[in-house]
């Protein structure tokens, strides 16, 4: 660069101008900047050139002014240059030439510096690069592991290897809705809310053991078999325990709903916490988007969660916030974006089960949930389950055996237990069985050791008689969603003291029953016409529960009447009702539950009071069911 910085100058020197005649001089400034030419872009360039601008011809000619217009098109690369120049003009073309070939020099040289620094970041940048590349493929080659880790490793690998067979439970569990007992019509309802068009959420109520999660679970494969329900055949089960879920203030962790981890305190993810990114992760509600998200135990989850699950029920979205979101951060991954602006989709259909009462869950969860109510089974259901579950084990039942197991509970879940418990028991004490691949045998012995080792009683006696008896009554109560006849007996003896008889009645029988007691006692003045203040009166009911009082107002008043009349009454007759101390019989709560109680302990008859004459089964069996109005009604029947 330096030598055509000096070829130029040798142009403008006045002494070189001085000793040579004009077109000598005009000579030499044309080959110098042809010689610059050269040095610039170099010969075999410079002919290239002048070829693409058609240059060439004249450049070579001997006529100076055809070389200055070669000069013209090659310097300002202008072909279309036809013109040649006059003599007198070339001094002052010269002179501009040589100003563009300065600039070009000029560029040229800015050029070749920039070529230079760029060379050297690029060498610069290129061993950075390769530096970083041989420190990734180091820790590859070495990474966290150790000696002790990959110990670890191993052992996860083989215990993932090993694998039992299904458990009994499992094997045994319906896996058809035909197959589940005693609960076709709350099938039938579910099914109704599930497999519609438009599916509504339910809560589903019910004693445990009789198959709520397992209707709701076969409830949504029927579903997503039909063409006109909205579930895909992807649509997931997501089962969630109320009894397990809590919130947290400090919204760390919310399995439930979903949380966002902060980068700093809780636990955002590596790359995500290094650049300060807040990350939200989704729950459960998003898991079964598009499919039916079941909450077993839904009446004890905590009431924080139940509020802002119905927010998540009105909005179909869970919606995040975090301070440290910054939606102008350009290091913020979309799906990161996405969630805090638009929310996780949460569409699902919610199923909660509960063994609660209807009165012990939220009323803004109930307003949005329909409900269906599951039965509890009777001791022919059980059996029926414990005959269908023998099927399905392939084993072998004595007689007896369904009926057995049927007095210890009233849970199907139960009642397979006591099955696979004896199922085991035989094969542990005679394992040739299995080796010869003999079917099992069970026993009702086999069954009754079962009893005596879990320390099981049996869940409902035969109380019914076929007699009459003075001073004993059965009443009815409800405990949960099971229904239970409650004996109460009475004693009176005349008093010493005219006028100063007293009455006695359990303490632990709760205060509205005694309630009922003092009511029944001014009732029976009017019935019978004898005044109970002539004796010493002693009512008790049979094991000391509390009962709901009002409705055992009924059967307390018969059987007062009975040991001041001595009367007897029949014992294949329970009832229930609220009395009135003009003898009316009122409607009470529980009816169903309490026609169940009344059956499983043998009973005939079950007096009810016509105000809940709706509240009784329609296809009711096995029992005949008396509405009464008056405690006329009741004396006829159990008299």
């Amino acid at each position: 660069m330096k030598n055509f910085i000096e070829g130029l100058l040798k142009l403008d020197k006045s002494g070189l101008k001085g000793r040579m005649a004009p077109d000598e001089q005009t000579k030499r400034q044309v080959n110098t900047l042809f010689g610059i030419l050269s040095d610039l872009y170099g010969s075999d360039k410079l002919i290239m050139k002048a070829g693409k601008l058609e240059a060439l011809d004249i450049m070579k000619s001997e006529n100076i002014c055809e070389k200055v217009l070669a000069l013209q098109r090659i310097i300002l690369e202008n072909p279309t240059l036809d013109e040649v120049p006059k003599i007198e003009d070339i001094p002052n073309i010269i002179e501009e030439l040589e100003d563009e070939i300065a600039s070009i020099i000029a560029r040229r040289s800015v050029e070749d510096e920039l070529e230079k620094r760029i060379h050297i970041h690029m060498q610069e940048r290129h061993e950075d690069y390769v530096k970083e590349i041989k420190m990734q493929i180091l820790k590859e080659e070495s990474g966290p592991e150790n000696a002790h880790t990959l110990k670890k490793l191993a052992l996860l690998e083989k215990l993932g290897r090993v694998q039992l067979t299904p458990s009994t439970i499992d094997l045994i569990r319906p896996s058809k809705l035909e197959e589940v007992v005693g609960q076709q019509a709350a099938i039938q309802a579910l099914l109704a809310k599930i497999a519609s068009p438009y599916p509504q959420h339910v809560i589903l109520y019910g004693p445990p053991g009789v198959g709520k999660t397992t209707v709701a679970r076969l409830a949504l494969q029927k579903a997503k078999r039909l063409p006109y329900t909205p579930f895909s055949k992807e649509a997931t089960f997501i089962e969630a325990d109320g009894t397990t879920m809590r919130w947290d203030p400090r919204e760390i962790s919310n399995p439930l709903l979903g949380s966002v981890h902060d980068p700093i305190y809780q636990g955002a993810r590596k790359d995500l916490a290094e650049g300060g990114i807040p990350e939200p992760k989704t729950g459960m509600v998003t898991e079964a988007h598009g499919g039916v998200l079941f909450i077993d135990e839904i009446g004890e989850l905590d009431i924080m969660l139940q509020n802002k699950l119905l927010k998540v029920l009105e909005d179909k979205r869970v919606q995040f916030e975090s301070p440290y979101y910054d939606p102008s951060d350009p290091n913020l991954p979309q799906y990161v974006k996405k969630l805090f602006e638009e929310g996780a989709p949460a569409d699902f259909v919610l199923i909660g089960a509960t063994t609660r009462d209807p009165s012990d869950i939220s009323p803004a969860i109930r307003s949005r949930c329909a409900e269906v109510y599951f039965e509890p089974l009777s001791q022919k259901q059980v059996e029926q389950i414990v005959i269908q579950a023998a099927h399905k084990l392939k084993v072998k039942l004595a007689a007896g055996v369904p009926e057995i197991i049927s007095r210890y509970t009233i849970e199907g879940r139960k009642a397979v237990g006591i099955l696979a418990d004896a199922y085991g028991m035989v094969l542990y004490r005679n394992e040739k069985l299995h080796r010869n691949d003999q079917v099992v045998r069970i026993s009702e012995e086999d069954v009754i050791q079962i009893t005596q080792t879990s320390r099981l009683v049996p869940h409902a006696f035969h109380k019914a008689q076929d007699r009459k008896e003075i001073g004993h009554v059965f009443g009815l109560g409800v405990s949960g969603y099971m229904g239970s006849v409650i004996e109460i007996e009475a004693l009176a003896f005349p008093v010493a003291k005219e006028g100063k008889g007293t009455i006695r009645f359990n303490e632990t029988a709760g205060s509205m029953a005694k309630d009922s007691v003092f009511n029944a006692t001014s009732l029976i003045r009017k019935v019978s016409g004898k005044d109970p203040a002539q004796y010493d009166i002693h009512v008790n009911v049979i094991g000391g529960g509390n009962i709901d009082g009002p409705s055992a107002g009924g059967a307390i008043f018969i059987v007062l009447l009975s040991v001041i009349t001595e009367k007897p009454i029949r014992q294949d007759i329970a009832m229930t009702g609220e009395i009135s101390i003009q003898g009316n019989i009122r409607a009470v709560g529980g009816i169903v539950e309490k026609i169940y109680g009344a059956k499983q302990a043998g009973m005939k008859k079950v007096l009810i009071p016509k105000e809940n004459k709706e509240d009784v089964p329609v296809d009711l069996k096995g029992i005949e069911v008396i509405f009464i109005d008056h405690i006329d009604d009741v004396m006829r029947e159990v008299f």
